[in-house]
């Protein structure tokens, strides 16, 4: 179900990124994490970032443990080297096959509307994770590229705590958004 084509087609060489990058200072506000310059400070803690592409907030990320991104999506070699030059694993794999592995963190945000199965995800981020951040667009009706319809209720009970909405119109950011930081 998912649509892998539309999104290596949106991201096609990597260089579109910009609008992304400006997002996850939202996206990070939102998951609680702590903002120091133009980068999160996060104190050593080991983070698993689920579909975090080309682009992953662990870019920003100071002071990191063990950081593993992994996306379904086969990117130019330069991204995989940028990566590895901040310390981050890269692999490429879907959210649905994360096998069990204890991280401090799990950080799942906007990318389980590109899913076959969101509510694997969830149930892998909080197998592998003591802390699961999520910051997800909501209510939106299935198009190109977003093949499922995430919905407060279906993340609420997927992570068995109740997150918060906010209609956001900044930084790129327009829309409802479901937010959770949920602790083991």
């Amino acid at each position: 179900m998912s649509d892998y084509t539309f999104e290596s087609q949106y991201w096609g060489d990597c260089c579109n990124t910009f609008d992304e990058d400006q997002k996850h200072y939202v996206y990070g506000r939102f998951m609680g994490l702590h903002q120091v310059g133009y980068g999160f400070s996060l104190s050593g803690k080991s983070v698993l970032d689920i579909g975090g592409g080309p682009t992953s907030m662990l870019l920003k990320s100071k002071g990191l443990g063990r950081a593993l991104v992994v996306d379904p999506l086969q990117y130019p070699q330069w991204t995989y080297a940028r990566y590895d030059a901040h310390g981050v694993e890269c692999l490429v794999m879907r959210g649905e096959d994360v096998v069990e592995e204890w991280f401090d963190e799990c950080w799942i945000y906007n990318c389980l509307q590109h899913t076959d199965d969101p509510a694997l995800i969830i149930r892998n981020a909080l197998r592998a994770a003591k802390v699961l951040r999520i910051f997800e667009w909501v209510d939106i009706e299935p198009h190109e590229g977003h093949p499922q319809m995430i919905t407060k209720k279906m993340l609420d009970e997927s992570i068995g705590s109740e997150g918060k909405l906010v209609h956001l119109s900044e930084a790129g950011c327009f829309g409802l958004a479901y937010f959770n930081i949920h602790t083991k």
